[in-house]
Parts: C-alpha cells; structure tokens; sequence
C-alpha cells in the first residue's frame, strides 16, 4: 500500500511539473535563436529581441485572471485543455510571423494558453496539499520542472544548427501533446462538485476583494513580483550577456544549464527544509542573502568592465541559490490564506506579480547591452524594497494565523 501511495506520489509530482514545463520550454528553448529569429522578423536592436521572452509573460499573467476563476466553478481538467488549444494557435501564429509585433501577438497568445496548466497545477496542488507540507510538494515539482530550462537551451541550440528556429516551437508542440494526453488519461479531477463556486460577477468581485485585501497575500505577492523581475532581467538578457558580451556563443547553453542547476539544489534542498524550519524563515534568510549579494557586487565593479566569466558565474550561482528558496515559498505563503478560492487567488497573485515583473524587467533590460552591472543593480534595488515589504508581510501573516488557531 505504501508503495503504491509512494509511486503515486512520484507520478504526480512528475506530472505537475510538466504542465508547468511546458512553459519552462516555450521560453527558455528560443534563447540560443533569439538572434536569428530578430533577424527574420527585421528588429531593429538586439534590445528588442528581448520582448520575445518576456512577453509571453504577458499572457501568463492576463491568461490566470480568467483560468483560475472559471476553473473554480466548472473543475480543474477542462481549463486545462482549453489553455493547451489556446497555445496550439499561439504557436502556429509565431512559427508564421514576419515581424515583431505579430511575433509578439503569437508569444502573448502562447502565454495566454499556457497559464492555464500553468495556474491550475498550483491549483490542483492547493486542492490537496496546504501549508508546509503544499511548500514541500511545491519545491519537488519545481525541481523537476527546472530540468527543463537546464537542458531546453542546448535543446534548442541543436534544433537551430540542424533545423531552423521554426522547428524550436514544433518541438514546444509535440511536447504539450504528450503533457495534455498524460494529464487527461491519469490525473482525476481534484475539485469535488461540492466545492465548485458559481462564476458570476458578484462573486468574482468578491474574491478579487478578498485577496486584495489580505495584506500578507499581497505583501508575498509584490515581493514575488520583485523577484520575478529581477529573474526576468537575468532570463530576457543572458543570450546578450553570455554571447555578445563575454563571447560565449557555444558555451552558452552549458552556462544557463549550470545556473538553472544552482536554483534546482536550492529547491530541492527547499523541499527538505521547509517543513523543519517554516516557509516564513527560509524566505526572511534567502532574501537578506539575495540582497546581500548583489549589493557586493555593485560595491566591487561599479565604473569597472565586466568581471571574468568565472567570477560572474560564482556571483549568478550565490545570487539564483537564493531564487531558489524564494520562488515556491513565496507563492504558497501568498496562497495560504486562500485556500478556499484558490483558483482565483492564483489567477489574481499571478497576474499581479507579473504585472510587475514584466516592466521592471524590461526597464533594466534596456541598459545591459555593453555591461552586466545594470543587473545587479536592478537585483539590488529589488532587494532593497523586498525586505522593506517583508517586514509588514510577516506581521500580517502572524496576525492571521494568531487569529485562525
């Protein structure tokens, strides 16, 4: 019985974080091609072949606004499918586009789609997990989620050698068919009839209000949207960083992979942590880490050229270690006091952090083409404010749960 439970487990586990690697690999997949593709839709900078990243983050964060809510009234299972359909257009769109603007309108279509497994994973997960223990299935579906962005790069890099960029998205294709039929012939619906909330306007209004309101879901929000950006930075600018700056066309999939590796042990090691030490203190260390480290880096190459490759790897790998500890506990002390719409709550704390995301990512993005150092300076100021809003975030969180026991 034991082992079946166990293996069950694993299954899930596995299959949660394909729906979420389907995005993993819509993104991170295109970076070697991001050059080539800017040059068959006619950009006019190496800047702007960035929008092609963050964009889709675009439709991530809109798409929850609608998937989360109606998958609270009509189940988990048929959101799903309606956001991988959504995605096939998204796709067929971008694989046609001859400009950037129609390249834009594919990857927010993509994104749109993709949120929906996306934002209904966290969901299902909230339907059976809450807590601590909701932090520790988190931080393992995460880590095998990140497999992807750790081999998606060179993934594409070798598509695009023997194919072209176009073959990149059949790949992303192909993918999500086989996540949506796995999903659809092994996971049972997880939200019972007697649970469904109705859609209608009073009520949506409602839960809007009622997340809104709750200042440590908010408070955890903003500073995942902090995060999020400062990461966006990194992700929309490491092609211009590794290939154009240092040089490292080649190497440059084997240096994402090393870092996405990095966010990975810090996950993992989440998932063996969290449920000793609490969610609300691995996040309060990570982000004093966070914060610390970049602060050193500006300190020590501020007015000075790029660092060697070396140092500015150890400096990323210390810097993504505590990303890793802050992207899952982050969402689930947001979503903690949510559970009973949590559909909504993840549509709502979605939208809101990338919201935020997006412009403080493509704001710095704008100054990183000749230097690294705009970077740690945007990772720096991000820092700065999440502590301010951490203070207030972790006095809310222990009001609430003084006042639930």
């Amino acid at each position: 019985m034991f082992k079946r439970q166990s293996a069950s487990q694993i299954e899930f586990i596995a299959m949660m974080a394909s729906l979420m690697a389907v995005v993993a690999l819509a993104i991170d997949a295109l970076l070697p091609a991001l050059d080539v593709i800017g040059i068959t839709i006619g950009t006019q900078r190496p800047a702007d072949n960035q929008l092609i990243i963050t964009m889709i983050f675009l439709g991530l964060g809109v798409g929850p606004l609608v998937f989360g809510p109606i998958s609270d009234a009509k189940g988990r299972k048929p959101i799903v499918y309606m956001g991988f359909g959504i995605f096939l257009i998204g796709s067929i769109i971008c694989v046609y586009a001859e400009s950037l603007p129609v390249m834009i309108a594919g990857r927010i279509l993509q994104g749109i789609g993709l949120s929906a497994p996306r934002t209904i994973s966290i969901a299902i997960i909230r339907d059976l997990y809450s807590g601590d223990y909701m932090a520790r299935i988190m931080s393992f579906v995460t880590v095998v989620f990140l497999l992807v962005p750790i081999v998606a790069p060179a993934a594409g890099k070798l598509v695009l050698d023997y194919y072209n960029w176009k073959g990149i998205f059949y790949i992303q294709l192909f993918f999500s068919a086989l996540v949506c039929f796995w999903f659809w012939k092994r996971q049972p619906e997880t939200l019972t009839l007697d649970k469904r909330i109705p859609f209608t306007r009073e009520r949506f209004n409602k839960g809007f209000k009622e997340v809104l309101t709750e200042k440590s879901t908010m408070g955890f929000t903003f500073i995942s949207g902090l995060i999020l950006g400062a990461f966006l930075v990194y992700l929309s600018g490491s092609q211009q960083i590794f290939e154009v700056q240092y040089g490292l066309k080649e190497e440059f999939p084997y240096l994402f992979a090393g870092l996405a590796i990095a966010i990975s042990l810090a996950i993992f090691t989440n998932g063996n942590l969290v449920v000793r030490f609490g969610m609300l203190k691995l996040v309060t260390l990570s982000i004093y880490a966070f914060l610390i480290v970049s602060t050193l880096f500006v300190v020590l190459f501020y007015g000075q050229p790029n660092p060697s490759i070396e140092v500015l790897m150890a400096f990323f790998s210390v810097q993504f270690f505590a990303i890793g500890f802050l992207f899952g506990n982050l969402r689930a002390l947001a979503m903690e006091p949510m559970g009973h719409i949590a559909g909504m709550a993840a549509a709502i704390t979605g939208l809101i952090s990338t919201l935020m995301g997006i412009p403080i990512s493509t704001f710095i993005g704008r100054y990183i083409e000749n230097s690294v150092l705009p970077v740690f300076i945007g990772f720096m100021i991000c820092g700065v404010v999440s502590v301010v809003i951490l203070h207030f975030s972790r006095s809310a969180l222990k009001k609430k749960r003084a006042a639930l026991e």
